[in-house]
């Protein structure tokens, strides 16, 4: 059979497979330990969960708007309101089957064929995956300690052309937690605009900050478009939701495109993340940002004793990013390797980098502290037989 051209700019992500053999290992009856997938083990909060069987009972499962339901997105506007000072309309809020969905819009609005768009190397492979689909010509700009792992302001008047048309930035980013201060997001905002460029600004990690306030792209670029998830700070990953806030402009060709593309978001999640903005809820989602910020002190503590800890330390998200070249140039062999000797999953760098990947990894702090010392003494073990070979 023929396949069509666009497939062939979409690589397949490593991280599945290397969990689908943790889980054949686990099936066989061995103890593995998942830093790999981005999915923390805690349940979805109970209010959370008690509102999507409430609308199940009540029967609230047809259709909504394809923008999505008015009060998920009024409470969503008051959630940027209350917590970062944004006065953010709710016209300008589309609801969306998760972050993908407003990925998907978004590039189908702001690229085609032949536009450059500017992103940061490493990144989230799919952000490419998304441009490249849409006709973009990517420009992945490595990063590294000197712009904190992240496409500065800097960066982007170095690296912009005169076809550039969007720059995408990720704050907390996958795979480094490395987040922009208000500053920093400031400049980038008015450098893509004195070049006449569209900003694209992934917060799907928002919340998840233990260094730095969290702060939001539509408090400081009201212009930008920026993309959010009910998946990691809000525990919903399987109900797949999430959000697009666009310009005023930009949200009737939005919505003509949702109504295409899938219509409108699952009903009952959206009735479900109503709950997600309640004072009970908060509460226990503070609690689990807490627990993760000690789960990475612990990962970082022990990193340090083997001589392997990131020289600047993750602000957000939950991941960190590893350089292992002492030890292996081709991180995808290092993880499978690390997986069938030691039961522990972590993720090959080749995923997120167009350049330096294969020697780098990312751990996932997904699991509780107890677990994450059981991962670092295997790791330990792991890394000796290697030096001694």
């Amino acid at each position: 059979m023929r396949w069509s051209s666009r497939l062939a700019s979409v690589q397949p992500f490593r991280v599945m497979g290397l969990l689908e053999e943790a889980q054949a290992l686990e099936a066989a009856g061995a103890d593995v330990i998942h830093l790999e997938v981005g999915e923390p083990d805690f349940a979805t909060p109970a209010p959370v969960v008690a509102a999507g069987q409430q609308a199940l009972a009540e029967g609230r499962t047809r259709y909504t708007p394809a923008a999505g339901l008015p009060a998920l997105r009024e409470a969503i506007s008051g959630h940027y309101h209350e917590h970062f000072g944004a006065r953010v309309d709710p016209a300008r809020i589309i609801v969306t089957p998760g972050a993908s969905g407003a990925l998907l819009l978004a590039s189908q609005l702001l690229v085609e064929h032949g536009d450059r768009v500017l992103m940061a190397d490493p990144n989230y492979p799919c952000n490419r995956h998304f441009m490249s689909m849409a006709g973009a010509e990517l420009d992945c700009v490595t990063v590294g300690d000197d712009s904190g792992w992240q496409l500065d302001a800097t960066l982007i008047e170095r690296h912009w052309r005169d076809d550039t048309r969007l720059a995408m930035l990720a704050s907390p980013s996958n795979p480094t937690g490395h987040m922009l201060d208000a500053a920093q997001l400031t400049a980038v905002a008015e450098a893509v605009t004195a070049r006449g460029g569209e900003l694209l600004v992934d917060e799907i990690y928002q919340g998840l900050s233990y260094d730095l306030e969290p702060l939001s792209a539509t408090a400081l670029a009201p212009e930008a478009f920026v993309v959010n998830s009910f998946s990691k700070y809000f525990g919903m990953t399987g109900w797949r939701l999430g959000w697009l806030v666009a310009p005023e402009a930009a949200v009737e060709p939005l919505t003509r495109l949702a109504q295409n593309v899938f219509l409108a978001a699952a009903t009952p999640s959206q009735y479900a993340a109503l709950a997600a903005f309640t004072p009970e809820c908060r509460e226990i989602l503070e609690a689990q940002r807490r627990e993760l910020g000690r789960r990475r002190d612990a990962l970082l503590a022990g990193l340090a004793r083997l001589g392997l800890a990131p020289s600047l330390t993750p602000q957000g998200a939950f991941y960190v990013w590893l350089d292992i070249s002492r030890y292996s140039r081709d991180s995808q062999a290092f993880c499978r390797r690390l997986l069938a000797e030691e039961g522990v999953a972590i993720t090959p760098g080749i995923d997120f980098a167009v350049r330096g990947g294969e020697h780098h990894v990312r751990i996932a702090f997904t699991n509780d502290v107890a677990r994450l010392e059981e991962a670092l003494m295997r790791l330990e073990r792991f890394l000796t037989r290697l030096q001694e070979a």
